[in-house]
């Protein structure tokens, strides 16, 4: 596709700064907007036009989407901490909800036409399907997950909406457990206080954590612990831009799941951690986490066929890797 100005929100993170350097790299003119809540202004690539700004902030999105002529936008940002949005469900729907609301209302003021959206698998809640796929009915079991649902609803009624015209089709990217770093290196996820198994797990390789804990070992599952579909951020960032592709091109607007269609149990991730690090960090096995489903794993028929998205980096070890050499180096910085 011929280069575009596109607004990434939360391009600062962990997501979004691996899709906006994929953007560059591809030749697209890229707008970032991120608060640095949970972001680094680092992360953002050099030649990306980065402003420090929230996206509830509807005037100053409006300026930029007018001033940058932006013709697309990837919306990453919101606070994704499932067990953090059961004790503080305000917070999760003040910010995925509300803001996500004025950015969506800002893009529907000035015409956008493509808007690619960041949501989560999360909406599933617990399935009994797997892998499940995106005409499961969604029951999201935490609030993360709702306030997800809740933007998916929103964009639907938009694209479905006959005063705006031309209507602004989007593309909802349901994503599975995503990990790893940028393949040629420099980006990693730095996120403060994670709680994502793999982050959390090179953490303690690297000594700047105790150990790794397992919350439940009496789920249904092959080992009694969690299972996940683990995709890798470079391929994720590399669905993004199929999708704008897509768009683009006239695509309509769809969900779409992000993951392998195989899973690994919390014990397996675990294991394979302790053997590319060298390193026998502590375990301890504890009672289960709120919100936690026993099983998660995409059935990505639909990715495959409507983007023609083709993953590079479907290897859990790859993943544990590239993952632990970020933190190595950054962790020394």
């Amino acid at each position: 596709m011929q280069p575009i100005n596109v607004l990434v929100s939360g391009g600062a993170g962990y997501i979004g700064s691996h899709t906006s350097h994929q953007l560059v790299e591809a030749g697209h003119r890229v707008t970032v907007v991120d608060n640095l809540y949970s972001g680094y202004s680092w992360a953002v690539p050099e030649s990306a036009d980065f402003h420090q700004i929230d996206i509830g902030n509807i005037d100053a999105i409006c300026d930029l989407l007018k001033h940058n002529n932006i013709a697309a936008v990837l919306h990453f940002s919101g606070y994704i901490v499932v067990p953090e949005s059961v004790a503080n469900p305000i917070k999760y729907y003040d910010n995925n909800v509300v803001a996500s609301c004025r950015l969506i209302e800002a893009c529907h003021k000035h015409g956008i036409a493509s808007f690619i959206f960041s949501s989560s698998a999360a909406v599933y809640g617990n399935t009994t399907t797997s892998p499940v796929p995106e005409i499961q009915t969604p029951n999201p079991i935490t609030p993360y997950g709702r306030t997800k649902l809740a933007i998916e609803w929103m964009l639907r009624d938009l694209s479905d909406s006959v005063t705006h015209n031309p209507p602004m089709r989007h593309v909802s990217l349901r994503y599975f457990n995503v990990a790893g770093a940028r393949m040629s290196g420099g980006l990693g996820q730095a996120t403060p206080n994670a709680t994502h198994l793999i982050k959390v797990a090179c953490e303690a390789a690297c000594g700047s954590r105790d150990g790794v804990s397992i919350f439940g070992t009496d789920y249904d599952t092959q080992d009694g612990t969690c299972v996940r579909d683990y995709i890798h951020v470079d391929d994720l960032a590399a669905a993004h831009l199929d999708a704008l592709n897509y768009l683009s091109g006239g695509g309509a607007s769809c969900t779409l799941n992000c993951g392998y269609g195989h899973g690994f149990s919390v014990r397996e991730v675990v294991n394979m951690m302790h053997r590319v690090s060298g390193n026998l960090f502590p375990v301890t096995e504890t009672s289960r986490r709120a919100g936690d489903p026993a099983q998660l794993v995409a059935d990505n028929t639909r990715i495959r066929e409507v983007l023609g998205w083709q993953p590079q980096c479907n290897d859990l070890e790859l993943i544990c890797r590239t993952a632990l050499d970020w933190e190595r180096s950054y962790s020394r910085t």
